[in-house]
């Protein structure tokens, strides 16, 4: 093997579009850029894109839609733990969004790498390195009540399938249920997705 191959072999970081260079295996949180994620997971697709609708429903979306649900659940809900909330799934970014199933499979590897961005990118926008247990379940409960609207209303499964799955409807508003859940433009996606993190963050 030559050393040119070596080398390109080792690479484990990724350029960002800001001019960025993250390592994907030891990330610092120097490296990250709000920017990059926004315009990241408004470009992923949720549920592996077997959604319907014109567009994607993004990382970026599925994001907010879990934020809006934690409100409606804890209408008292600390400012922080709400941009813990909006920030969950920063880390697919860059290593993208793995369908439940297949993360299973992965196991170990997969979650340590999510991890380690995660804290880092926690850590670069003021939030502890890891969440409390509770914050944690907080942010879980939300993301269930998200997953049940978006696979009843955009993924095809049943109301009962998706209960055993992800629990209860949340019941949101209906104008923010319709809102939320009509898949955007990666370029609304985005734009809403760092307006929302401004509000929180400045805050």
């Amino acid at each position: 093997m030559t050393a040119r191959n070596s080398t390109e072999t080792a690479r484990a970081w990724q350029r960002m579009l800001s001019g960025r260079r993250l390592d994907l295996l030891d990330p610092s949180p120097l490296d990250i850029e709000i920017v990059d994620i926004a315009h990241g997971l408004a470009r992923v697709a949720r549920w592996n894109g077997q959604t319907s609708g014109a567009h994607i429903f993004s990382v970026a979306q599925h994001t907010l839609l879990v934020e809006a649900v934690m409100r409606q659940q804890t209408p008292r809900v600390d400012i922080r733990v709400r941009l813990a909330a909006l920030l969950h799934d920063a880390p697919e970014y860059v290593i993208g969004d793995m369908i439940s199933p297949f993360k299973a499979v992965l196991a170990g590897e997969y979650k340590a790498v999510e991890k380690r961005l995660l804290s880092a990118i926690h850590i670069r926008f003021g939030l502890p390195a890891v969440l409390a247990d509770e914050i944690t379940q907080q942010i879980k409960a939300a993301d269930r009540g998200a997953a049940y609207l978006e696979a009843t209303h955009l993924a095809g499964f049943s109301q009962a399938e998706a209960k055993r799955l992800f629990g209860r409807d949340p019941e949101l508003p209906e104008a923010t249920e319709r809102d939320y859940l009509t898949p955007w433009t990666a370029a609304r996606a985005e734009k809403q997705f760092l307006e929302r993190f401004k509000a929180l963050h400045a805050s």
